[in-house]
């Protein structure tokens, strides 16, 4: 059995003020127990893995703690992969994630995915997977996950995926299907006799979609009392909400339907470069802060009812901004990291803190550095400025961060060092140099996969020390936080300036990659290949 909790050490008094805390995994059957501060950040995968990062990177990233898995990329075989694990901890094992070290939830869909796709059925739900689009049914996905025993796993919601606006018609049905498919999941195994409820820890999609009084209307529907059929299914749970241990919110389909007829985003690139990041970035359209304060009282709407212990967990935020907005405001516990593993994907070493340095910059800082640009060739400094010179407003000396402990910036000593034959001389003893955005700049533009694994490392390291320093800030000035969000906002780039050109400049070296001997190997992969697979 294993018990998600949230203690509150400190909050603002309010429902939806910032607060702050703990978020820990009691595993009985172990008598261990796993804890993440709060505000904190969650791990994205891709097919169970951390992106660009090894067994033993991910073993030495202290940021990663929680990790999120979308089961819907192991759809493409029946049964899924994972499921065929034998003995104890099968995901844990099969991914390769530690016990001691690591928490792993599930979830059927990938929280950041908006592609349209067919509407869910009353007995199903779909997903997609690397053949395409596939029908899971409540049965599939509860038998699945007592296999797997993750720690925590999503239980299933009808989000619609498909063009909008949606009727009140759909979004009924929405909330009942939500509702019904969260209470197949918490029922026990009937041939087998156990409890498996027992076994895991659920968490709740919040749904409704972007209409405040449905959004509240299925959150009530889990504190109602349950009654005949219903109550002897899910006994001794006398409402949903007792079986569930927190509440989330996917955030990329309340963008998209918030902004239905946004205008296409005209590129000033060239057409074989635009058409070049349309291929390898489709989803580019980011929210303006207007746009991101548009969640507050959709996500209000949601809590309004129910209890204020439980986790509140958001995933695919698109920026510190908006993740700010939604601490401040809403008193969101934990994050995923997708945004900034996104950013190492095209080349973005982040580099802020909060509180935000004093300064006098008349312009705003970007959130980070394009590695791709070429003013970075000859640049030997660590990925990171920011550490080190945060400073606050007042006289408390509350951020003494020195250097970023990422893998990048502060390499691992090498416990025994390399001898290449018996006449080496002793090695002088000092701590390996960090990377510098010069040997990155190379390393991508050469295509080398390292690149990426020094960015995912040195991002993540970013984001756990951002919400440190939020963490901070609310322990010693809680009365100081919003200013503090202001002051963020008025240094850093909202915008994301730097995220946009670092894609074009992704691109470019995409685009070179593509001439002479590496088109005609990958139009010869493509044959090779063609009828195996559908690539969406």
């Amino acid at each position: 059995m294993s018990t998600l909790r949230l203690d509150i050490e400190s909050s603002s008094g309010t429902l939806f003020g910032p607060r702050l805390g703990k978020v820990s995994l009691q595993r009985d059957a172990e008598g261990s127990t796993l804890e993440i501060l709060t505000p904190g950040l969650i791990t994205s995968t891709s097919r169970g893995v951390v992106p660009h990062l090894s067994r033993n990177n991910v073993n030495a990233t202290a940021a990663i703690c929680w990790v999120h898995v979308p089961f819907e990329s192991f759809l493409e075989v029946s049964p899924p992969t994972p499921t065929l694990q034998p003995g104890a901890h099968p995901l844990h094992k099969y991914l390769g994630f530690r016990r001691d070290q690591h928490i792993v939830s599930t979830s059927l869909r990938d929280p950041s995915d908006d592609r349209e796709m067919p509407a869910n059925g009353n007995g199903f739900a779909n997903a997609y997977c690397l053949r395409g689009v596939r029908k899971v049914t409540p049965a599939d996905w509860r038998n699945w996950v007592v296999k797997m025993q993750p720690d925590i796993v999503t239980a299933l919601t009808d989000v619609p995926f498909t063009a909008g606006p949606h009727s009140q018609k759909r979004m009924t049905k929405s909330l009942e299907r939500s509702s019904a498919w969260l209470s197949d999941l918490l029922q026990p195994i009937s041939d087998t006799g156990v409890d498996t409820r027992r076994q895991r820890s659920i968490l709740v999609h919040m749904a409704g979609g972007v209409i405040p009084t449905a959004r509240k209307a299925f959150s009530l529907s889990l504190l109602e009392t349950l009654y005949g059929k219903e109550a002897e299914a899910v006994k001794p749970l006398a409402t949903l909400d007792e079986g569930v241990s927190g509440y989330t919110f996917d955030l990329v389909p309340l963008h998209k339907a918030l902004s239905p007829t946004a205008a296409p985003i005209r590129s000033t690139h060239p057409p074989t470069l635009a058409a070049t990041m349309a291929a390898l970035d489709p989803h580019v359209d980011l929210p303006t802060p207007e746009a991101s304060a548009k969640l507050v009282p959709l996500l209000h709407a949601s809590l309004s009812p129910l209890p204020q212990h439980k986790p509140r967990i958001a995933h695919s935020a698109a920026s510190p901004h908006e993740m700010l907005l939604l601490i401040r405001d809403v008193g969101v516990d934990l994050f995923d990291a997708h945004w900034a593993q996104r950013a190492a994907d095209i080349g973005v070493a982040l580099d802020f803190t909060f509180p935000a340095p004093n300064g006098g910059a008349d312009a705003r800082a970007d959130l980070g550095h394009n590695l791709y640009d070429t003013r970075y060739a000859h640049d030997f400094s660590p990925f990171a400025d920011a550490f080190g010179t945060c400073e606050t407003n007042n006289d408390d000396k509350d951020t003494a961060r020195t250097t970023c402990p990422c893998i990048a910036c502060s390499p691992p000593r090498l416990g025994t060092p390399l001898r290449h034959s018996t006449v080496d001389g002793p090695y002088p003893a000092h701590a390996p140099a960090p990377f510098t955005r010069a040997y990155a700049h190379h390393l991508l533009h050469t295509h080398e996969m390292s690149a990426h694994a020094l960015l995912a490392a040195h991002n993540l390291a970013v984001l756990d020390a951002f919400f440190a320093g939020v963490r901070v800030v609310l322990a010693a000035r809680p009365s100081a936080f919003a200013r503090e969000v202001e002051r963020f906002a008025e240094a850093y780039d909202g915008g994301l300036a730097v995220w946009a050109q670092a894609r074009a400049a992704w691109a470019e070296v995409a685009l070179a990659r593509g001439k002479g001997r590496m088109a005609r190997e990958k139009e010869k992969q493509e044959q090779d290949t063609l009828g195996t697979a559908v690539e969406l």
